[in-house]
Parts: C-alpha cells; sequence; structure tokens
C-alpha cells in the first residue's frame, strides 16, 4: 500500500469516529429515555471499534511488517478507550456483568443488541466506503469472500480466544481502581501484545461484536465453528474471571488469612 493509499486508509477512520461522535453528541442532546441512550451508546462505540478495525486490517501490510500495524493496534485501542467510557462495547463484558447479577437482563439485551447493530451496521457502512473504489486495497477488500483467521484448529482456536478473553477481563478486574489514562494505556499495550501473539492463528479478537462485523461472511459459511470460537470462548473467558476473582480469590483469602 502506497503511502497515498495509507493517508487515505487513515482519513477514512478519521471520519468514522467523527461520524459516531456527532451521533452520540446528537444522543445525549435529544434523548431523554435512558434505555434508548444506552443502545445508542453501545450502538455508537460498536460501530466505531468495528468500522476502524475495518480499515485497520488494511494497514497491516505497511512496511515496516510488523512494527507499523501494532502501533496502529495499539493508538488506535488507546484512543476507543479515552472516546469511549460510557459504553461497554463487548458482548462478552455485558455477559459477564449479567452472570455476576451487576446488570439486570433487560440491560443485557439492550448492551448486545445495540453492540451487534453497531457491528452489523459498520460492515454495511464499510462496504458502501469500499464501494466507491477510492483506492485499490478498497477494491480488493469488497471483493473478499471469506478471509479465514482460524489458522488452527478449532479447538486450539476456542482455547485461545478463552485464554485471550480471561486475560483482557482479568486486566480490567485487576486494575479497576487504576487512574482512567494509565488503564487506557495498559489495556492498549495488552491488546496489541495479544495481536502480536495471536493474530496469526485466530485474529485474537477476543469481543464477538467485532468477530461478527469483520468476518460476516465467514460466519454464515462455517456458523457453529465461529459462534463457538469468538462468541462461547470470549463469554466463558470473561464469566471464569469473574467467578475467579469474586468468589475463588475471597475464599483463598480467608483460608490463608491473607
Amino acid at each position: 500500500m502506497a503511502a497515498y493509499d495509507a493517508a487515505i486508509s487513515l482519513l477514512v477512520m478519521v471520519g468514522t469516529v467523527a461520524l459516531a461522535a456527532a451521533g452520540r453528541q446528537l444522543a445525549r442532546r435529544f434523548v431523554r429515555n435512558p434505555q434508548l441512550y444506552s443502545f445508542i451508546q453501545e450502538l455508537s462505540g460498536a460501530f466505531q471499534i468495528c468500522a476502524c478495525t475495518h480499515e485497520l486490517r488494511l494497514l497491516a501490510d505497511l512496511p515496516p511488517k510488523p512494527q507499523v500495524a501494532l502501533a496502529l493496534t495499539y493508538a488506535c485501542t488507546a484512543f476507543h478507550c479515552l472516546t469511549l467510557p460510557s459504553s461497554v462495547n463487548n458482548p462478552a463484558s455485558s455477559f459477564q456483568l449479567l452472570c455476576t447479577n451487576k446488570s439486570p437482563v433487560k440491560t443485557w439485551g439492550l448492551q448486545t443488541s445495540g453492540q451487534l447493530a453497531g457491528a452489523m451496521l459498520a460492515n454495511l457502512y464499510m462496504k458502501w466506503i469500499w464501494s466507491l473504489g477510492i483506492i485499490p486495497a478498497h477494491s480488493t477488500a469488497l471483493s473478499e469472500k471469506c478471509n479465514d483467521p482460524i489458522q488452527t484448529t478449532v479447538g486450539n482456536a476456542f482455547i485461545l480466544e478463552l485464554l485471550f478473553s480471561s486475560l483482557f477481563h482479568l486486566t480490567l478486574r485487576k486494575f479497576e481502581s487504576m487512574d482512567h489514562q494509565a488503564k487506557v494505556h495498559l489495556l492498549a499495550l495488552l491488546v496489541t501484545a495479544l495481536v502480536y501473539e495471536g493474530a496469526h492463528l485466530t485474529g485474537a479478537i477476543f469481543n464477538p461484536a467485532l468477530a461478527f462485523s469483520l468476518h460476516l461472511n465467514c460466519f454464515l459459511d462455517k456458523f457453529w465453528n465461529y459462534i463457538l470460537v469468538y462468541w462461547i470462548a470470549p463469554c466463558v473467558g470473561s464469566v471464569l474471571v469473574a467467578v475467579l476473582w469474586d468468589e475463588v480469590l475471597p475464599q483463598l483469602r480467608r483460608h490463608f488469612n491473607i
């Protein structure tokens, strides 16, 4: 990808973020129903993350590899964390809140439906952008049917995505009280490290909405494999962390008088 094409891709991401931010601003000003506002927040957050990741994948081959791709992953993750502090943006995290009784069923349903709606909207939006054929990479991406990210066995992919989700949610729990600015960079560093280690095997996604948006065609072709790897594994990982943090560790501390 030439420098001009890379600049266009970055401009597309900037425009996408501006569009999502404008939607949140309008919702903040005009939406009075708390439940509808929560739905829009999740939709907007998922849309921003998914759409930007669609475009970010096109920049993965920029030299030097993989330094540029990892730097962009870090920067984008930190930016999303800074600009989307009031939304969950991950169905696995919403499922954890439901299972730990921190979120009622109705709230979980609204959050998850908003996240999936944002993921689908991002998929359609990026296909429209790419259909304009502004740069050759857009036309190439539009013609892809199913660029399967699972480059290992389904069993190994399940374990990897479960592990990635567990590490991510464990970090969220461990540093929950940390200053937000510092936590943003810690999470961005973690996500970048996980992408470096697992992108060539599973894509290191550990977010069901993001996986759904990025690989919709693959979900249609290989439904059960993708449900297992990109939906069940992240949700199980998030719940395991909650059980460990809320149930197992307190009992161990009491037992050993820590």
